[in-house]
């Protein structure tokens, strides 16, 4: 099968299902506006982010890599009147996109921007006390995926959720031989995660629009 049948049956399930109001639709289109790169979460990885959000009832969620603010939104949605999303963004550019598209969509209240390393942000989150979060969504710069899952570990709370995207890269992950820097992060994450004993975790396989990856799921003991 090639993925035009993977393609077909994503709009089709996005059109029952991942419907996109205008802040969402205009989120995208922010993206070529700005000359940001298009690797936004597809519609219906937005809504099994909401669903996931809503199952484990999080008032409280943290996002590493916001980009235009397009899953930050999907989640945003799920949240309580007085639940909170913190989301870091490394490139300042992104962040103010993000931000106005995070107001569009009418979850400004809720949803926290913070600008710079997720790296170096990651601690002072939890120096000051900040978590543990409910709900932790990675899709961030590939390399230190490893390390974000371990403070992500230290944010948690027994059964907070942790997804983590891009942990396939087209099936990449299988060549041992790789210099890519993004497959070696996912390969070094997905050892993590398969050797943590701190979690109870899967790894979903997905095709359609985006084409070829996959979402790690963890909940953590």
């Amino acid at each position: 099968m090639n993925n035009e049948i993977f393609e077909s049956v994503d709009h089709y399930i996005s059109n029952l299902l991942g419907h996109e109001d205008d802040a969402l639709i205009a989120a995208t289109k922010s993206l070529k506006e700005a000359g940001m790169p298009a690797i936004s979460i597809s519609p219906n990885q937005g809504k099994f982010l909401q669903v996931l959000a809503l199952l484990c009832n999080a008032k409280n969620i943290l996002e590493l890599g916001t980009l235009a603010g397009y899953s930050t939104i999907w989640m945003a949605r799920a949240l309580p009147k007085d639940g909170k999303l913190i989301t870091l963004e490394f490139d300042p550019k992104h962040a103010a996109v993000a931000q106005k598209n995070i107001e569009r969509a009418g979850v400004a209240g809720q949803v926290q921007i913070k600008t710079g390393k997720a790296i170096d942000i990651l601690p002072q989150l939890h120096s000051e006390g900040a978590g543990p979060f409910d709900m932790i969504f990675i899709d961030a710069d590939k390399p230190p995926y490893a390390e974000y899952f371990e403070w992500a570990l230290k944010l948690s709370r027994a059964g907070t959720l942790i997804v983590v995207d891009n942990v396939i890269r087209d099936g990449k992950v299988l060549d041992e031989n790789s210099t890519d820097a993004a497959v070696n992060g996912a390969q070094r994450f997905n050892k993590v995660l398969g050797a943590s004993s701190a979690v109870t975790a899967t790894i979903l396989q997905m095709v359609g629009v985006k084409e070829y990856d996959g979402m790690a799921i963890a909940v953590v003991k």
